[in-house]
């Protein structure tokens, strides 16, 4: 027997609390669904290091952690998705499957390995209509989750998740849907970020055959200026309450009391 011991269980339980915290030192991600299609957002100021990406035709890819962990887990993904695609049938490639082999390699080497990839990956497919998406979170152990309608990685991922169930609703237009995730993914009582600050993309079923597309540049920033929120005026003075003179009665109101309407929300 080895000396130190430590048993089976201590020992996964040390791996899965190191991989936790490694992943919560990220910042989180955001993906849910909308009209057309699916929607992904991420906070990230790096030009070239991309938490977001491309897998197959219907197919997307987002991830938090350690860049060069999960880059390796989409590159293989990539080579998986080309290979069968290839000798069988495009439509064979499917984020099931991909989901599949990405948990039976996280899961061994969670299992095997002395440390565990601090990961947590989202695939996504878009189907022919909402009923038809899918949505897979996996983390570092090899755990697959089937999300319905949305799905929050790395970070304080539960807060968000939280403040994303207020915003979101099923069938969302775009503008909407980035609104939701815009507000889940900021701190209350903080700034959004910037265009220059996001890396957001979709996988919209009405596109011709690859459905993934980046959202950068004068589109992505008119798309924020949409999903930014309105903020009610304030009037600067309180008029003065007429009355009738000095002692006199006051005239009845001419208008019903209540609250002021500031008007809508501007059109997402």
């Amino acid at each position: 027997m080895p000396f130190p011991y430590a048993s089976p269980e201590q020992i996964m339980r040390d791996r899965a609390e190191y991989a936790r915290k490694g992943i919560a030192r990220g910042r989180s991600v955001v993906v849910v669904q909308y009209a057309d299609g699916i929607l992904l957002v991420a906070p990230n100021p790096s030009k070239a290091l991309h938490k977001i990406s491309e897998i197959y035709d219907r197919i997307g890819f987002a991830a938090v952690g350690r860049y060069n962990e999960f880059e390796t887990l989409r590159q293989a993904g990539i080579r998986y998705a080309d290979v069968n695609g290839y000798n069988y049938n495009r439509k064979d490639v499917t984020a099931r499957a991909l989901a599949n082999v990405y948990a039976s390699q996280l899961g061994m080497i969670f299992t095997d390995s002395i440390k565990a990839l601090e990961v947590e990956i989202v695939v996504a497919e878009v189907g022919e209509g909402p009923e038809q998406d899918q949505i897979y979170r996996l983390t570092f152990d090899g755990s697959v989750f089937d999300e319905q309608g949305m799905a929050v990685i790395g970070g304080q991922s539960d807060a968000v998740a939280t403040r994303l169930k207020e915003r979101y609703r099923v069938g969302a237009p775009l503008g909407e849907a980035l609104d939701a995730a815009l507000s889940a993914l900021t701190e209350p009582g903080g700034e959004r970020p910037s265009a220059g600050q996001l890396e957001v993309a979709v996988l919209d079923r009405n596109r011709e055959h690859r459905k993934f597309l980046r959202l950068s540049g004068p589109r992505l920033e008119r798309l924020l200026s949409e999903a930014k929120p309105s903020t009610p005026e304030s009037p600067l003075t309180e008029p003065a309450e007429p009355t009738t003179g000095e002692g006199g009665p006051k005239p009845p109101p001419t208008a019903p009391d209540g609250d002021i309407d500031t008007g809508s929300e501007p059109p997402l």
